[in-house]
């Protein structure tokens, strides 16, 4: 007997095939039959005029903690996305050095600060009891709704090996064996390769470069040659030029990372914009130069514009362009008189606009900012409203009205930057791009950034803009690409289609409705932190493992979901 029938969906089985009407059967967590289903089941439902597709695959997410306190990885989940891929951009909260309890609170101020995580959550949201990299594993080990597989953190590794020397230090030749070790135990354990970051910036909870920034080359490569010693894995890599436009050096070292390994190394995020041409070309040339040499580089873009709530008053990308930071860490009534500022405010723009900032020129365009949520008086009435409407009336610059309407709040305004790539001919590059063998959709965060981005819905936007919006790619194109592109890209074991023997991660939605909500705070953290979340739309039903785990937008309170682990749940994608 059957466990559950869908009857009558228009299955859309990942391949890329065109789609077709069908029953599909689920029992014991696995897909048991597609066609016409005569078998009894348990139960049934009528599926006719909905999509059924395979659960979604997010290849870069930071749910590491939040799965302890949201084992549902909300909103992913109701979005679609089964399996979630973490423990990205060198940052893991595991292994921890048993002899060094601090390490502990170094690893949740350091993911606080790199990632936008509530500290307050990280504290009381986790129950912190594991030192290995499989102890941690364990600790999720049947208590989550998504599948979930994580890199090692090579940020992790250094200071558990070389303690606060992990930061400014390189390793002796003792404690590169050590790291060697701990990452070996981990992929034994199931840990998916390797993660590591030399972007600029990434600093820890005291605001120093974080410790992967200090590996030099020859570190980098030891572990990368670990990698491809164990069955399943991967390098997550990220450098600075990945904002913007690669180096000479980033290139060579991105190419001889993978080579080394003989594995897929993955980065995020390609940004495309019809503005910068010359990008896309540049930052495939990676690709290009790796799979000469025998290695494989993939990017991860997003097929959707993120929104990006900004402030300035907290910690946000604005504190990442040249020159910023430090006005934008000064205590608030300083930083409201620097800001007033004309001298100050005119450095800040020529910053800004500099080629140092690479991508982050975008977002010194104020003019194009929406103020969201004001909490002052003299601020009644702009919210929704376009700066550059207001500084005409007022008969401002931009970026000085935006700092004055700012300063009447304390700096506590939301702000909305409209995005410049939003233009046709943008789109149709981003089109032209997602057909590369080497780009891959992908590179939500989800988990990380929480009240300041909400990426995690990328799947249904982006299913809703190719069936009723610009319609980029087809349904069967689009399906492939949040299914089993990323899930070979990661060798993800009978995962990624609906096909007879493979898990049964199903995502069953209305083609006339699948979208997403706009983006709302809400406090739903430990500590009542808050986060930005958005509603599912059009979502009927989601199946993890063949259990319903999502229905209407709704938790179900199963917790079907599977650690993967290297080796037993991924195959090895040689590059060679």
């Amino acid at each position: 007997m059957l466990d559950h029938v869908i009857r009558g969906a228009t299955v859309v089985d990942g391949t890329g095939a065109p789609a077709f009407v069908a029953d599909v059967g689920i029992r014991d967590g696995r897909v048991a039959a597609v066609g016409t289903v005569t078998e009894e089941s348990r139960t049934a439902e009528d599926a006719a005029g909905l999509v059924l597709a395979p659960g979604f695959v997010d290849p870069h997410t930071h749910y590491d903690a939040q799965l302890f306190w949201d084992p549902y990885a909300t909103p992913s989940l109701n979005h679609g996305v089964t399996t979630v891929a973490g423990g990205n951009c060198g940052f893991t909260l595991a292994p921890l050095n048993p002899a060094r309890p601090a390490d502990a609170d170094y690893t949740r101020r350091m993911m606080s600060k790199v990632e936008g995580m509530s500290l307050v959550a990280l504290e009381e949201g986790a129950p912190w009891n594991w030192h290995t990299f499989g102890e941690y594993l364990d600790a999720l080990e049947g208590r989550i709704a998504v599948n979930a597989g994580f890199m090692v953190g090579h940020c992790a590794l250094r200071r558990h090996v070389m303690g606060p020397d992990a930061v400014g230090g390189r390793p002796t030749p003792g404690q590169l064996e050590d790291m060697l070790r701990l990452l070996h135990e981990a992929m034994d354990a199931g840990a998916w390769g390797l993660s590591t970051t030399q972007s600029s910036t990434h600093s820890d909870g005291d605001g120093e470069p974080v410790a992967s920034r200090h590996a030099r080359p020859a570190e980098l490569l030891a572990l990368s040659k670990a990698v491809g010693e164990h069955e399943g894995t991967q390098i997550e890599a990220i450098v600075a030029g990945c904002l913007d436009q690669f180096s000479d050096a980033e290139i060579d070292l991105f190419v001889e990372m993978s080579a080394a390994a003989g594995r897929p190394l993955n980065w995020n995020v390609l940004t495309i914009d019809a503005a910068v041409p010359e990008r896309v070309p540049r930052q495939l040339e990676a690709s290009e130069r790796a799979r000469k040499a025998g290695g494989r580089v993939v990017a991860l873009t997003m097929p959707i514009l993120t929104p990006m709530n900004m402030s300035l008053g907290t910690f946000c990308a604005l504190n990442l362009i040249p020159g910023w930071g430090p006005v934008l860490a000064l205590p608030v009534p300083e930083r409201i008189a620097k800001l007033r500022d004309p001298d100050v405010r005119a450095e800040m723009l020529r910053r800004a606009d500099s080629k140092e900032a690479g991508v982050f020129r975008r977002l010194a365009d104020f003019g194009r900012y929406v103020i969201g949520d004001t909490y002052s008086a003299a601020n009644e009435g702009l919210t929704g409203r376009v700066v550059r409407d207001i500084a005409a009336e007022r008969g401002q610059e931009p970026f000085a009205c935006l700092v004055e309407i700012c300063a009447h709040d304390d700096l506590r305004t939301v702000l909305w930057p409209m995005p410049t790539d939003n233009d046709p001919g943008s789109w149709a590059l981003r089109a032209e791009t997602w057909q590369h063998q080497d780009v891959l959709l992908g590179g939500s965060d989800a988990g990380a950034h929480l009240d300041r981005m909400c990426g995690a819905p990328y799947t249904t936007r982006f299913l809703g803009d190719c069936l009723r919006g610009r319609k980029l790619a087809t349904l069967e194109q689009a399906v492939r690409m949040l299914t089993d592109d990323p899930a070979q890209l990661f060798g993800l074991r009978e995962r990624g289609r609906i096909e007879v023997g493979f898990h049964a991660d199903l995502v069953l939605f209305d083609p006339e409705r699948i979208d997403a909500g706009k983006a709302t705070l809400v406090h739903d953290l430990p500590g009542d932190s808050p986060r930005l979340d958005s509603k599912a739309i059009g979502v009927t039903a989601v199946w993890v493992n063949g259990v319903e785990a999502i229905r209407q937008d709704t938790v179900t309170g199963a917790v079907p979901g599977k650690v993967l682990r290297s080796g037993r749940d991924t195959r090895t994608v040689n590059t060679r």
